[in-house]
């Protein structure tokens, strides 16, 4: 199995930086102390290197028992590979920290929806996508939005296969 290149990517500048790091240390700036004593001061970046290592090492676990990546043995290293619900956490990671702007033309968008009981699993995810995208509850199955959200939204409703239970208006005025 190949390596994503993405994952590629990313163990090679963890690598890179590695070494680059050990490399510069040469040139780094140093203490009378240190200067007396270089046994103490490689002991000392040995030892923030370990320590830098466990948080990373940390962080990949972490990762991984929460279901973000799966861990893979490839050609003699270990790659990293996002899962489904890892990319879902950083599509909401993205729309969360994507700037929106306001509509240029002050109309507001509106989603109305009438999703049927047995289909409620979807009901809720798309609230908790509109809650994403900063739209605002008007009433129960109704939300609106002062943002310029369209395509994503589209993107929700056929990707979930919803888009005949839901119509979606563009308003002039609306007081909330």
């Amino acid at each position: 199995m190949k390596l994503p290149i993405t994952d590629k990517f990313l163990l090679n500048l963890y690598s890179y930086t590695e070494k680059l790091d050990k490399a510069l240390d040469i040139f780094t700036y140093r203490t009378m102390k240190d200067a007396h004593c270089p046994a103490l001061r490689d002991l000392k970046k040995q030892y923030e290197r370990q320590k830098n290592k466990q948080k990373f090492s940390q962080l990949i676990y972490r990762l991984k028992k929460n279901g973000y990546i799966k861990i893979k043995n490839l050609e003699q290293n270990e790659g990293v590979i996002l899962t489904k619900k890892g990319a879902e956490k950083v599509l909401k990671v993205k729309i969360k920290t994507e700037k929106k702007k306001r509509r240029s033309d002050g109309k507001w968008q509106m989603i109305i929806f009438d999703i049927p009981e047995k289909k409620r699993h979807l009901r809720s995810l798309l609230r908790e996508k509109l809650l994403l995208l900063e739209y605002q509850l008007l009433q129960k199955s109704i939300w609106v939005c002062p943002y310029d959200v369209s395509k994503e939204t589209e993107f929700i409703l056929r990707k979930y296969s919803i888009d005949t239970y839901v119509k979606l208006f563009l308003i002039e005025e609306i007081s909330l």
